[in-house]
């Protein structure tokens, strides 16, 4: 699955599963942006990419036009064209449904939702002129997740954006279609990034959340990033409109499924 001299850029990219993205789509010849607010994790994401592709540095705030648009100016630039979007910047806000601020809900759904919707919207515009000047069609990626389907009543704002989501991929998708233009979602389950990681020491905690997965284990970063790899890939060139959920059998599962004790 080549992506020689593809250029994509990734948002919220500087560490976790954006960062695993990245990394696979250098090590597969893309050139990539790592698009971040967080501007040392996202130099300190260059630096660790160095010696194994062309990767750069953009200070972006998905849920800003004026970023998004700086963003995509600075890419094409930079390395004068985008193969490839990964909308991946998201935050959490946990709160009782009864006690969740306004500001926090409008904050998550700023990023998570309205900054895929303005990124794909300002990169679709690029896109689209290629494709009507004779170039390659190109692809958009949004991460979503298993809550876009099951809920956490506690995590109402990320639920909610994360539907959102799924419903933007399927209707850009018909919308871009036209021009050859694919869009496609990726829905994590449990996947061993830093907010997953306190699991590891909670053994009750890790213990339930295995319960719901029956290949009883947490995912990786890295293979999100291989189903990124492949909907980016010419091998995906059918597919669009759709979400592919990695998530160890999780959604098909109507009960618990019994954990080992490992002590």
């Amino acid at each position: 699955m080549s992506l020689e001299n593809k250029v994509a850029i990734i948002t919220g990219a500087a560490r976790g599963i954006g960062f695993a993205v990245a990394k696979r789509f250098v090590m597969d010849g893309a050139k990539v942006v790592i698009a971040d607010i967080d501007d040392e994790a996202g130099e300190a994401a260059v630096d660790d990419l160095s010696g194994v592709g062309e990767a750069i540095y953009i200070h972006c705030n998905v849920a800003e036009r004026l970023d998004v648009r700086n963003m995509v100016a600075e890419t094409l630039n930079a390395l004068g064209d985008i193969d490839i979007l990964v909308n991946n910047a998201g935050v959490v806000a946990g709160s009782d449904f009864l006690e969740l601020e306004e500001e926090d809900f409008d904050r998550v759904l700023g990023i998570n939702l309205k900054g895929a919707f303005l990124c794909s919207q300002a990169v679709a515009r690029h896109m689209v002129e290629k494709v009507e000047n004779g170039g390659e069609p190109g692809c958009i990626i949004n991460m979503s997740s298993i809550n876009a389907v099951v809920g956490i009543p506690n995590q109402i704002p990320y639920c909610v954006s994360k539907g959102g989501v799924s419903q933007l991929t399927s209707t850009t998708a018909i919308a871009l279609a036209q021009y050859g233009i694919r869009v496609n979602a990726i829905g994590p389950g449990s996947i061993m990034t830093d907010m997953l990681a306190a699991v590891n020491s909670d053994k009750a905690a890790k213990t339930r959340l295995l319960s719901r997965t029956p290949m009883l284990r947490i995912g990786e970063p890295s293979e999100i990033a291989g189903v990124a790899a492949f909907l980016a890939s010419s091998d995906a060139g059918y597919v669009t409109g759709q979400t592919i959920y990695a998530d160890g059998g999780r959604l098909p599962l109507n009960y618990t499924v019994e954990v080992p004790d490992t002590d």
